[in-house]
This record gives structure tokens, C-alpha cells and sequence, in this order.
């Protein structure tokens, strides 16, 4: 086909093409009535047609667009009608995330439906809670009892009670003891707490419960069980080099009694290292030992010219 004959062809077809506003409209059926008798919405209102002038225009310029010119036009109205759809999408996105918003709520509403019924649950009722007097009885009670030192915590557990009130009760008490002169005391020892008689009963305690038998210990293994207590952790060349003789079988007695104990071994050596137990702190009423009395005060004067003539 030649450019001519093209032309009168295109030239055809665009005095051919009609705008869409000018197309016959298709009859409109009768609107249906559903169940609820609701009817469909009326059409919106018909496109103003263009006057003629404009139309001339159009025809004129219509040889020099291609066919596809019109395809184009039309594709602005479905542009728009595509604009509608972005909005109906956006609305339909508004939906959806509303529905995830109700599927979580719901999702909470079941959380919360599980942690009441855990909460529903009967919490156990907490131990009442002594008065002073009562739990000052309660203490003494105890206290009467053991037969070693025991601490606040044990005696927290036991009683059901908040370990900060113990100690200070146990201070009290103490020191109720002391300001109404009872022949006994109550006294910290070995990391716990425990009833003791006084020192100046003690020759009346000491008749009743010896009664003429002797349990005491002998000079040899006092002066051991003191290198002991001093110089702890020791070992057995240490002690007998300080005490100046063999110390091995005071030191199996002391160990037979509970008062000494093994604990570990000297790096160097590997000789055994020895150590008071915790029964030697409850015999003498201490709490630890470094509440040991000092030795300064029993030395005497010339101790440094008695090691001088012992080298």
C-alpha cells in the first residue's frame, strides 16, 4: 500500500470513529427488586456533548493521529476507572487490616481468657504473721531444745517468719537476759545463737554435771589444741617443733574428741594442715576465731632472749 492510499485510509477511519459520549447506549434493563427489596442504583447522568466547534477540531486533526489515538482516549477513561479500583483497594486494605485488628484482639482476648483462668487459681494464704510476744516465746522454745548453735535463717524457716525480725528479736532477748541477772545467757556462737550458763555459775555447773569424774583435758593436749587455734592451718612438724616433742598422738585424741580436724594439704610438702572445728568455737562460746583472746598479755618479759637461747 502506498503513503497515499495510507492516508485516505487513515483519513477514513478517523472520520469513521465516533467519541465515545456520541455512542448509542445500550437500553437499560428494568431495575430487579432483590429479597429485601432493595433496587439497583439509577445510572449517573448522561456526558455533555461537546459543541460543535470542538468537534470540527477533532475531525480536522483526526488525519494526522493514528488509529491507536483513540485507544488511547479511551484508556483515560479506564484510567480513571482504574483510579476508582486503587481506591476500592485501599478500602479493601482498610478492611483487611481491621479484620487482622479483630484477629488480634481476638488472639489478646484468648490470652487474657488463659491468664485469668491461671489467676483463677487459689493463691496459698501466707502464714500469719506473730506478735512480739508470741514470737519471743517461740524463740526461747526453741532455743531450750538444741544442742548446738543455730542460725536466723534455720529459725526464719521454721517459725514462718521474715528473717529481719529474728535478729533483732534475738537481741531482745539477749538483752533482757543480761538486765534481769539470770543465771544463764544468750549468746552468738559458731555463726548461730544458743543458751549458755554464766561464767560466775560456772563452779556450780561444773559439780552438778562432773560429779567427781575427770573429763578433762590433759596439759599436753591444751597446749597443742592452742598452737592449734593460733597458728591454724598447721601442720604436724609445726606443731611439734613449737611445742618441742611429738604432738602425733595428742593430735589423733584431739581429732577423736571433735575439736580438730583435717583440712587439705600444704602445697610445698603435702603434709596434712590442721584446724579447730566448729564444735572447739561452740565449747567455748565463741562466734569465730578471731574472737580468741590475745597472747601479748601471756608472754613473758623475756621472750625474745628465751627464743634467742633456744637457736
Amino acid at each position: 500500500m502506498s503513503s497515499d492510499e495510507r492516508r485516505d485510509s487513515l483519513a477514513d477511519q478517523a472520520a469513521a470513529w465516533v467519541p465515545p459520549w456520541q455512542r448509542p447506549t445500550a437500553p437499560s434493563a428494568a431495575p430487579e427488586t432483590g429479597d429485601l427489596g432493595n433496587s439497583a442504583p439509577p445510572e449517573g447522568p448522561e456526558p455533555t456533548k461537546i459543541s460543535g466547534d470542538v468537534e470540527g477540531a477533532a475531525e480536522s486533526a483526526a488525519p494526522d493521529v493514528p488509529v491507536e489515538a483513540g485507544g488511547v482516549g479511551e484508556t483515560g477513561g479506564v484510567g480513571e476507572t482504574a483510579e476508582e479500583s486503587r481506591g476500592v483497594g485501599e478500602t479493601g486494605r482498610g478492611v483487611g487490616e481491621t479484620g487482622g485488628g479483630e484477629g488480634k484482639g481476638g488472639r489478646g482476648s484468648s490470652a487474657k481468657g488463659s491468664a485469668g483462668r491461671r489467676r483463677g487459681a487459689p493463691a496459698p494464704e501466707p502464714p500469719p504473721e506473730l506478735d512480739d510476744t508470741e514470737l519471743r516465746g517461740a524463740l526461747e522454745a526453741i532455743l531450750l531444745v538444741v544442742d548446738e548453735p543455730v542460725s536466723e535463717l534455720i529459725l526464719a524457716q521454721v517459725l514462718e517468719q521474715p528473717a529481719e525480725r529474728i535478729g533483732p528479736m534475738l537481741d531482745e532477748i539477749a538483752a533482757g537476759y543480761t538486765a534481769a541477772g539470770h543465771g544463764f545467757e544468750l549468746r552468738r556462737a559458731a555463726g548461730g545463737w544458743r543458751l549458755y550458763t554464766r561464767p560466775e555459775y560456772a563452779t556450780y555447773v561444773e559439780r552438778f554435771v562432773l560429779d567427781g569424774q575427770s573429763v578433762r583435758l590433759t596439759q599436753a593436749a591444751l597446749e597443742t589444741l592452742a598452737v592449734i587455734a593460733y597458728k591454724q592451718p598447721v601442720t604436724r612438724s609445726r606443731i611439734s617443733a613449737i611445742r618441742g616433742v611429738n604432738c602425733d598422738g595428742v593430735i589423733r585424741t584431739l581429732v577423736s574428741r571433735g575439736l580438730v580436724e583435717e583440712c587439705g594439704t600444704e602445697p610445698d610438702s603435702g603434709a596434712f594442715l590442721y584446724r579447730t572445728t566448729t564444735m572447739f568455737l561452740e565449747k567455748l562460746g565463741l562466734n569465730s576465731v578471731n574472737d580468741l583472746p590475745p597472747l601479748a598479755p601471756f608472754l613473758p618479759d623475756d621472750v625474745e632472749e628465751l627464743a634467742d637461747a633456744t637457736r
